[in-house]
C-alpha cells in the first residue's frame, strides 16, 4: 500500500489555497500548505486590501475640498504623510498575515513558509524535506507582467508601489485595467501628477461601453489621459527623472513609471511541465469543471487558471475542490452573474451582461439609464456625475445586467447581484419602494427605456 504523508498538499497560501486547505482539513483530510512569499497571497499583501486602504486615503483629499461647500472653513489643506500611510498599511498586513496563519493552524493544517516544487505527481520537495501527497492543489496565483522594450528595467509594477520610500511628484501609469485606473485615482488623490497611457482607444476592456466612455471623461478631470499611445522607450535622465518616448513621436518627462499591463499565471518552474500538466498560451493551467488537470491527482484554482481572477472566485473554487475530494457533495462553479467593482475615482460596479453581450444573445433588449449629479455634489460644487444602467430582456422581463459608475458602486451592486441570482425581473424592481434620497433608489425608479 502506498504511503502518503498528506491527503492534500497545497502550493500557494492565497485566497484559493487557504480556503481549500481549511475546508479539506475540516472534512478530515491531512493537509499541508506551502507559501514562499506571504500568507494571504496577492489580495492581502499586494492587491485588494492595501489598494483599498490607499483608495480610502486618496479620497480624503476630495472630501476636505468638498467640505468647504458645506460650511467648513480652514486656511490651508491638510498635509499628507506618505510614510505614515505606508507604515500603517504594513501593520495591518502583518495583522492579517497572522490571522491567516492562525486560521490554518486552528484548522489543523501544516504550514510550510518555504518554496515547494514537484518531483513527480505525488512527491513534493519543501526546503530539505521530501513529502508524499495523495492529491496536490496548485494555487500559486499570478505575477505582474512587463513587456520588454528599451528601458523597461526602469519601470515599477503594482508589487513595488505599495512600499515606495517616498511618493514621486509625477508618474506615468501604463495600462487600461483595474490596477491602472485605480492607481490613477489613488496617486492623483495623494498629490501626484498622474498620466495614464494606453495603446488602445478605450479603457477597461470587457466592461459596458457606456461605462467605459463615461469613465474616461471622469478620469480626465484629475489625470492626463493618453489613448492610442504606446511606450517605445524609457531613458533615465536624472536621479529621479525618466524620459518616456511614445510611438506617435511625443515625449513625457516624469519621476516614475508604473506598468499595470496585466498579470501572468505563476505556473512555471515548480515541476508541472515535467509531469504532464497542460498549459494555455499564457501559462494558465488547463483544468476541467472539477479543477482537475491532465494529471488526475493534481488540481488548480485561482489566478493560476486565469478564468476569472477575483478573490471571491478563488475562494469558491478552492472550496469546490475540497468538497469534491473529501466531501459528500460535488458542486460545480457557476461564473454567471459574478459581481465586480473597480475602486477607481469614481467607483465602478457591474454584474451580469453588458449591453453589447446582451444584444448578441438576446433578440429584444431594453436599456434603462440614469445619469445625474449626486445630491452630495449639489453643495460641494464638484462636477462629478453618477451613471446607472440596467439591461433587460424585453420578452421575459428578466434583468440581464446592471452597471454603475459612482460613489460606493461596489456596495450597491452587491445587492443587485443577489437580486439577479434570485431571478429578479424589471417588474420586481419597479414594485420595490426606494430609499430616499439615495443613489440606489434610482434602480427602482427607472421607468422609461432608451429609444430603440
Amino acid at each position: 500500500m502506498t504511503h502518503f504523508d498528506y491527503d492534500l498538499f497545497v502550493i500557494g497560501a492565497g485566497s484559493g489555497g487557504v480556503r481549500a486547505s481549511r475546508v479539506a482539513a475540516s472534512l478530515g483530510a491531512r493537509v499541508a500548505v506551502a507559501e514562499q512569499l506571504y500568507l494571504g497571497g496577492t489580495c492581502v499583501n499586494a492587491g485588494c486590501i492595501p489598494k483599498k486602504l490607499f483608495s480610502y486615503a486618496a479620497h480624503y483629499h476630495s472630501d476636505f475640498a468638498d467640505s468647504q461647500g458645506y460650511g467648513w472653513q480652514f486656511k490651508d489643506m491638510p498635509v499628507f504623510n506618505w510614510e505614515h500611510l505606508r507604515n500603517a498599511k504594513d501593520v495591518e498586513l502583518r495583522r492579517l498575515n497572522g490571522i491567516y496563519g492562525g486560521m490554518l493552524q486552528q484548522a489543523g493544517v501544516t504550514v510550510f513558509e518555504q518554496r515547494a516544487t514537484l518531483l513527480d505527481q505525488h512527491t513534493v520537495v519543501v526546503g530539505a524535506e521530501t513529502l508524499r501527497a495523495k492529491n496536490i492543489l496548485i494555487a500559486t496565483g499570478g505575477w505582474p507582467f512587463v513587456p520588454e522594450f528599451e528601458g523597461s528595467e526602469h519601470v515599477m509594477t503594482s508589487n513595488d508601489i505599495f512600499d515606495l520610500k517616498s511618493l514621486p511628484d509625477s508618474i506615468l501609469i501604463v495600462g487600461a485595467g483595474y490596477i491602472a485606473v485605480e492607481f490613477a485615482g489613488i496617486l492623483s488623490g495623494l498629490g501626484v501628477k498622474a498620466t495614464l497611457a494606453h495603446r488602445g482607444d478605450n479603457l477597461l476592456r470587457g466592461f459596458d461601453q457606456d461605462i467605459r466612455q463615461l469613465f474616461c471623461g471622469e478620469l480626465s478631470k484629475y489625470s492626463d489621459l493618453r489613448l492610442n499611445s504606446k511606450v517605445i522607450s524609457i531613458t533615465k535622465t536624472g536621479p529621479d527623472e525618466l524620459l518616456v518616448k511614445f510611438d506617435q513621436g511625443d515625449e513625457l518627462l516624469v519621476n516614475a513609471v508604473l506598468f499595470a499591463t496585466g498579470r501572468n499565471p505563476s505556473s512555471r518552474g515548480i515541476g508541472l511541465e515535467e509531469i504532464g500538466v497542460k498549459f494555455a498560451h499564457n501559462g494558465a493551467i488547463v483544468v476541467d469543471e472539477h479543477f482537475q488537470t491532465e494529471v488526475e491527482n493534481i488540481y488548480a484554482v485561482g489566478d493560476v487558471i486565469d478564468r476569472m481572477p477575483l478573490t471571491p472566485v478563488a475562494l469558491a473554487e478552492g472550496q469546490i475542490v475540497a468538497h469534491h475530494l473529501f466531501g459528500t457533495k460535488s458542486d460545480s462553479m457557476c461564473y454567471e452573474n459574478i459581481p465586480t467593482a473597480v475602486f477607481s475615482q469614481p467607483n465602478i460596479g457591474t454584474v451580469g451582461l453588458t449591453e453589447e453581450q446582451a444584444r448578441f444573445v438576446c433578440d429584444d433588449v431594453q436599456i434603462f439609464k440614469s445619469r445625474f449629479t449626486p445630491l452630495r455634489h449639489t453643495l460641494s460644487g464638484r462636477f462629478e456625475k453618477t451613471f446607472l444602467k440596467m439591461v433587460v430582456d424585453k420578452k421575459t422581463d428578466k434583468i440581464l445586467g446592471i452597471h454603475m459608475l459612482g460613489p460606493d458602486a461596489g456596495e450597491i451592486i452587491q445587492g443587485m447581484a443577489v437580486a439577479m441570482n434570485a431571478g429578479a425581473t424589471k417588474a420586481h424592481f419597479d414594485n420595490t419602494i426606494g430609499i430616499h434620497p439615495t443613489t440606489a433608489e434610482e434602480f427602482v425608479t427607472m421607468r422609461t427605456p432608451e429609444p430603440e
